[in-house]
C-alpha cells in the first residue's frame, strides 16, 4: 500500500487525496510536518521522481529562508536528504512512496498512470 505524505492545510494535497478517494485506491496518509519521509525513503524515491531537486518544495517559505535554491548545487546528496528528512515542510507534496514507483507534486495524469493496474 502506498504512503501519501501530505499537508493538510495544503489546497493541493487535500484535491490529491480526494482524486486517490474517487479512484478508490488504498492508501496510508502520514501528515509530512509531523512524520516527514525517512532518508531511506527519500533516497529510494530520488531516481523515481526525476531527481533530488524534484522532492525539494522550491516554493514554499522554509526553501527560501534557508536558502536552499542557493546551496543545492553544492550539497552533497546525503546531506540534502537528512535536510528533507528533518524537515517536512522542505518536501515537495503531496510525496507518495509506493513499492515500485514515487510521485512528488499532485499532477492527475502522472498519478492515472503511476496507479494504473494498481
Amino acid at each position: 500500500m502506498p504512503t501519501v505524505y501530505v499537508y493538510r492545510q495544503c489546497s493541493t494535497c487535500r484535491a490529491a487525496l480526494e482524486w486517490l478517494e474517487r479512484q478508490g485506491i488504498r492508501f496510508e496518509e502520514k501528515a509530512i510536518r509531523e512524520s516527514p519521509p525517512s532518508v531511506a525513503e527519500l533516497r529510494t524515491a530520488v531516481p523515481r521522481v526525476g531527481g533530488l531537486k524534484r522532492l525539494f518544495n522550491s516554493s514554499g517559505l522554509e526553501y527560501r529562508a534557508l536558502g536552499i535554491k542557493d546551496r543545492l548545487a553544492t550539497m552533497r546528496e546525503e546531506e540534502a536528504l537528512r535536510l528533507l528528512a528533518s524537515n517536512g515542510m522542505l518536501v515537495k507534496r503531496s510525496l507518495v512512496i509506493g513499492d515500485d514507483f514515487a510521485l512528488a507534486g499532485f499532477r492527475p495524469d502522472l498519478w492515472a498512470a503511476a496507479f494504473a493496474g494498481k
